[in-house]
C-alpha cells in the first residue's frame, strides 16, 4: 500500500497548476492519478476537426507562466496541449505522475484521519489529503433517442473523434449545435458529400476576434511586462461581459445586438435566419463565438433540419415529420454529463456518509471546493465555479491558492483534517442561489447544461471573478471544525 501525502486526481489544468504550487511551497510527496496514459484532460481527449479554445490564449493559461509565443489569439488544442507538457517539464512533475490509475473509490478513515483512494486495478493508497481536479466536461452525453444502438454506420462523439473515418464525400448527420459542432462543423462541411445538421436550440453567436500573430508581435510580447500587459486588459475586456450575467439580464442587449447583426451581415436567407435565431435571452446558454459557422449552413451540400428526430434506423434518422434521412456516419455534438462526473463517484465520508446522501438535494459545496462531512477533500472546479465570461484557468488558480492556504492552516494548527462547518455550507449557498435566481441563468428562458433536474444551476459562478478570488485568498479558520 503506497502512502503519499497528498493524491491529485487528473492532470489537467487544475492537477497541473495544484501540483506547480505544491512542489512551489516545498511539498514533494504527492502523487497526479490520471485514468489516461497521457496528461491533459479536456485538450488530450478532445481531438476532433477546429477544436480550438473559445477564451483568448494569452488568458487561458497560468498566470505565473505566461506564453509570448501563441500563435494565434485563440490557440488550437495542439497548441494548448503543448502548452500543459512545457508547464509539466519546466516544473519536473513527471516523476510524481502515474498513469492509467483510474480512482474508483474514496473512503475516509475515521480512525485514522486519511484518505483510502482505490484505482481500477485494484491498488490503495492512503493520502491525508486528496484534491480532485477530475472537470465537468470528459462525460460524453448521448441523447435519448429510439434506435441509437442500431445504428450501422461510424456513429461517435465529438469528444471521442475518429479519425480512422474518411468523411470526403459521405452524408453525415450532426446531432447538437453546442460549442464542439460550430467549431467542427466549418471543417468538415467542405469535405462531406452532404451534411445535415440537426438542431435543437439555436445558440447565440457572436463573431470571433481570431488572428495569428505575427512573428514581430510575438518577440514583442516577449519583451519585459508585454504579455502581462496584454493578458490584464483582456481579463478587464471579458470581465465587462459580465455586468449582464452578474448584475441584470436587460444589460445583455448589447451583446444580443452584436449576435443578431453577426447573424443577418452572415446569412442572407431570411428563412435559414429565422430558424438560426434563438427565442430566448442571450447569456442563458452558453455564447459561442465563430466567424464561419454561418457561412458553412449556407453551403448547398448543407441543411438544417429543426423538426427534431423520433428514430435512428440501421442506415438512416427519421425526423418528426416523418421524413427518413439516409446518411452514412453520425457525429453527435451533444455536450457532457455535467454534474454526473461528481455525482457518480464512490466517496464515503465521516461516519459512512457517502456523497450521494449528502448531495441528494443536489451538488452543495463551501465555495465549490470543500463539502461538509468530507474532510481534507478539495474540489477543483467543483460545483457553481464554472463561468460564461472568463477563463476557468482564473478560477483553477483561485482555488488552488485557496487549498494551499487550508494545508497551511492544517500545518499551522498540527490539526490532522479541516471539515467545512455545516453551518458554514449552508449560508453560502442560501446566498448563491439567492443571487442566481434573477440572473439570465435561471430566468433567460431556456434549458441549459447549467441547470440539475430540479432546474438549479449547480454550474455558474454568479459574479465577477474578482469577487471569486477575493472569497478565496485565505481560508477562515472559523469556517471548519479541526480534528486532530
Amino acid at each position: 500500500m503506497s502512502k503519499p501525502g497528498i493524491v491529485i486526481i487528473g492532470s489537467g489544468f487544475a492537477g497541473i497548476g495544484m501540483a506547480i504550487k505544491l512542489k512551489e511551497a516545498g511539498y514533494h510527496d504527492f502523487v497526479i492519478l490520471e485514468k489516461a496514459p497521457d496528461l491533459g484532460g479536456t485538450w488530450r481527449d478532445n481531438t476532433y476537426p477546429g477544436c480550438a479554445c473559445d477564451v483568448p490564449s494569452h488568458m487561458y493559461s497560468f498566470s505565473f507562466d505566461l506564453n509570448p509565443g501563441w500563435s494565434r489569439m485563440f490557440s488550437p488544442q495542439q497548441e494548448i496541449w503543448d502548452y500543459m507538457r512545457a508547464c509539466v517539464d519546466k516544473y519536473r512533475l513527471g516523476p510524481h505522475f502515474r498513469y492509467g490509475k483510474h480512482v474508483v473509490g474514496l473512503e475516509f478513515d475515521d480512525e485514522a484521519r486519511n484518505w483510502e483512494v482505490t484505482t481500477e486495478d485494484g491498488a490503495v493508497l492512503r493520502a491525508n489529503a486528496v484534491i480532485s481536479g477530475i472537470g465537468a466536461l470528459h462525460i460524453p452525453k448521448f441523447p435519448e433517442i429510439k434506435g441509437r444502438e442500431t445504428f450501422t454506420g461510424p456513429a461517435f462523439h465529438s469528444s471521442e473523434w475518429d479519425h480512422s473515418v474518411d468523411l470526403t464525400g459521405k452524408r453525415v448527420a450532426v446531432i447538437g449545435t453546442g460549442a464542439s459542432a460550430i467549431q467542427f462543423v466549418p471543417q468538415i462541411a467542405p469535405q462531406v458529400g452532404e451534411l445535415i445538421l440537426f438542431q435543437r436550440t439555436p445558440p447565440w453567436i457572436q463573431p470571433k476576434p481570431d488572428f495569428a500573430f505575427p512573428e514581430s508581435a510575438r518577440k514583442a510580447l516577449a519583451l519585459p511586462g508585454a504579455s502581462r500587459l496584454l493578458r490584464n486588459g483582456i481579463y478587464w475586456t471579458l470581465e465587462t461581459r459580465a455586468l449582464g450575467f452578474a448584475l441584470d439580464p436587460r444589460l445583455m442587449k448589447v451583446h444580443e445586438a452584436m449576435a443578431r447583426k453577426h447573424l443577418a451581415r452572415q446569412v442572407p436567407d431570411p428563412e435559414l435566419r429565422a430558424k438560426l435565431t434563438p427565442d430566448y435571452t442571450i447569456g442563458c446558454k452558453r455564447i459561442l463565438i465563430s466567424s464561419d459557422y454561418y457561412p458553412a449552413l449556407t453551403r448547398p451540400n448543407v441543411t438544417l433540419n429543426t423538426d427534431g428526430i423520433t428514430e435512428i434506423r440501421e442506415r438512416s434518422i427519421v425526423d418528426a415529420n416523418g421524413v427518413e434521412h439516409e446518411v452514412d456516419v453520425i457525429v453527435y455534438g451533444t455536450g457532457f454529463k455535467v454534474t454526473d462526473a461528481l455525482q457518480e463517484q464512490r466517496i464515503i465520508g465521516r461516519d459512512g456518509l457517502k456523497i450521494q446522501e449528502a448531495w441528494q438535494d443536489g451538488i452543495e459545496t463551501y465555495l465549490g471546493i470543500t463539502t461538509s462531512g468530507f474532510p481534507n477533500l478539495f474540489f477543483l472546479l467543483g460545483p457553481n465555479t464554472g463561468l460564461g465570461h472568463n477563463s476557468v484557468v482564473f478560477m483553477i488558480e483561485s482555488q488552488v491558492r485557496y487549498v494551499m492556504s487550508c494545508l497551511r492552516l492544517l500545518s499551522r494548527t498540527q490539526a490532522r483534517a479541516i471539515d467545512v462547518k455545516p453551518e458554514h455550507q449552508a449560508s453560502f449557498n442560501a446566498r448563491l442561489l439567492e443571487r442566481l435566481d434573477p440572473l439570465v441563468w435561471n430566468s433567460g428562458g431556456c434549458q441549459s447544461w447549467y441547470l440539475d433536474e430540479h432546474g438549479v444551476n449547480r454550474t455558474i459562478w454568479p459574479g465577477f471573478t474578482f469577487e471569486y478570488w477575493a472569497r478565496t485568498l485565505k481560508a477562515k479558520r472559523a469556517a471548519f471544525d479541526l480534528i486532530y
